[in-house]
Order: C-alpha cells, then structure tokens, then sequence
C-alpha cells in the first residue's frame, strides 16, 4: 500500500512528480525524524528519477554535520531539533546534490526525547529554494509512527504549495 496522502484520486507523491517534471526541477531531501519515509514516498513513484536525486538520513549530529555541513557551533547553540538545524540541513542537501530544491526534517518523533521547549511531536521543516532558506515548526501529535507520517505528508504538501506559488501549511 502507498504511503502517501491521497489528493483528488492521487498521492501527494505523484502530484509533486508531475510538477517536478513540468517545471523540469529537481529535490532531494535531508531526513531525520523521520527516517527515510519522505525519500521512500517520493521514489514509490515510478519516473522519480527524473526529479529525484537522493537523500541523506542524518540522524546523528555528527551525520549532520559531515554530511550536510550543519555547523557544529549551531547544534551546540540550537541543537538539532531548531529553525537554524533545519536551515542548514535544508541548503546542505541542496548544494551536495546540486539540485533546485533541497527540503529538510528534524525532530522529536517520540515517544521519549522531548523536553518541555521542545515536546514530542515537535518538528522543524526547511526548505532551500532559488536564493532563500526558509524554516517552519510544527507539532504534531500521536505515536512515533504518526508524527513520523504526518511530517513526511506535511514536507510533501509543502513542496506541493512551493510549487503551485501557495503559501506554506502555517507553523506555530
């Protein structure tokens, strides 16, 4: 069965390949939280590869920031589930595979890890694009394997929007 979210008769994950291939871009994504589950939606789509070209799951610190140049003084300042995390995931993604859009997650899926600044469920979202960074927090709630879904469809949505000219889904 398909992960992803069904949208007018489609997944979220076909939408955003066919307008990838419209607008002849590429993505690839940098992945904590949830663990490859965005790469693995966005790839269950035959043709991917046209748009598609990888992803990083960088669920230490240290993955972070030998692989995606995450600055080690910003994860001792911010820590890894932070706006500037996930910025900086987002454009070190972007510029490893040299694609258009480079798209990122971190964050606390739970069931434990969360602090009261930063509870389970909570999630930052980056995005690099054209000449901008941008970062959104979330929080979501449910099992490890809900917040883990609904951040995956979340980023899905939200390229979808970035795509179509929309605003992103609001943050808190």
């Amino acid at each position: 069965m398909n992960p992803g979210t069904l949208f007018l008769g489609l997944f979220m994950e076909d939408i955003i390949g066919k307008l990838l291939i419209q607008k002849s871009l590429t993505i690839a994504v940098a992945e904590s939280c949830t663990g490859g589950l965005i790469g693995h939606m966005i790839t269950s789509v035959p043709g991917s590869s046209a748009y598609f070209m990888g992803g990083i799951i960088s669920y230490s610190n240290q993955a972070k920031s030998d692989l995606l140049s995450v600055s080690s003084d910003t994860l001792k300042q911010y820590g890894a589930v932070s706006h500037e995390t996930a910025r900086e995931m987002a454009k070190g993604v972007r510029e490893r595979f040299n694609t258009d859009i480079g798209l990122s997650v971190t964050g606390v899926a739970g069931p434990d890890g969360g602090t009261k600044e930063k509870p389970v469920g909570t999630v930052f979202m980056g995005l690099a694009f054209d000449n901008k960074i941008l970062s959104i927090k979330y929080l979501f709630r449910g099992t490890r394997e809900e917040i883990k879904q609904l951040t995956a469809e979340a980023a899905l949505e939200n390229i979808r929007r970035y795509l179509n000219g929309d605003t992103f889904i609001p943050g808190i």
